[in-house]
């Protein structure tokens, strides 16, 4: 029902004083659902058309055009399976890690993310992400996760807000070909659009 009136809202509207048509106005869109996958990719020959593509095809991911957001998640962010079908050639957005190095040398890609609730009421406000790439360890990226979201918690949400969900996720290889990529990515899979209202168009 929400969602069948949100549509109608959505719809554009013919203003016949003047015979203009108004569109609908709406804030910065949120990105809602997101599943979690990580892969890892190696080739002789190049990295992005090469071990990167490789990578995001163990992911899952490799026929959508990737675009990356910064590290934080919304309040109505929530984790689902990832979806059986993905569209050939659509748009997937992503918090993503993604490390490359040469062969021999390990590539390491690691998230950690956690949602922040408020003190008081105990509702979910949102989210932190923190990303690394490099070559160290597994464990040595776990660590060093830890202590960047703790930086980022104990630097202006700490006083209100309790950190809680936390998660980490890597992915790491040592590739024996010339290029090797390893990543790990939050891919987002639908948004809300919240709806400020109607504006002629043209104005």
């Amino acid at each position: 029902m929400i969602r069948h009136e949100v549509l109608q809202q959505a719809k554009p509207r013919l203003n016949h004083a003047n015979n203009a048509i108004s569109g609908i106005l709406t804030a910065c869109r949120i990105p809602k659902d997101y599943f979690i996958t990580k892969g890892k990719g190696e080739s002789n020959i190049t990295i992005h058309a090469g071990s990167y593509h490789l990578a995001l095809r163990d992911a899952g991911i490799e026929m959508c055009n990737i675009m990356t957001y910064s590290s934080i998640l919304p309040g109505i962010a929530q984790e689902i399976e990832k979806p059986e079908c993905l569209t050939h050639g659509s748009v997937m957005e992503t918090i993503m890690a993604c490390a490359t190095s040469e062969q021999g040398v390990r590539a390491t890609a690691g998230i950690i993310f956690g949602m922040l609730y408020d003190r008081i009421t105990g509702r979910k406000y949102g989210g932190l992400v923190c990303e690394y790439n490099g070559s160290m360890s597994e464990e040595e990226v776990r660590k060093q996760l830890r202590q960047s979201l703790e930086e980022l918690y104990a630097n202006g949400y700490d006083g209100n807000y309790d950190l809680m969900d936390i998660k980490v996720i890597t992915e790491s290889f040592i590739p024996r070909k010339r290029f090797g990529t390893a990543l790990v990515a939050l891919c987002f899979t639908d948004y809300l659009f919240p709806v400020i209202g109607t504006q002629p168009l043209g104005i």
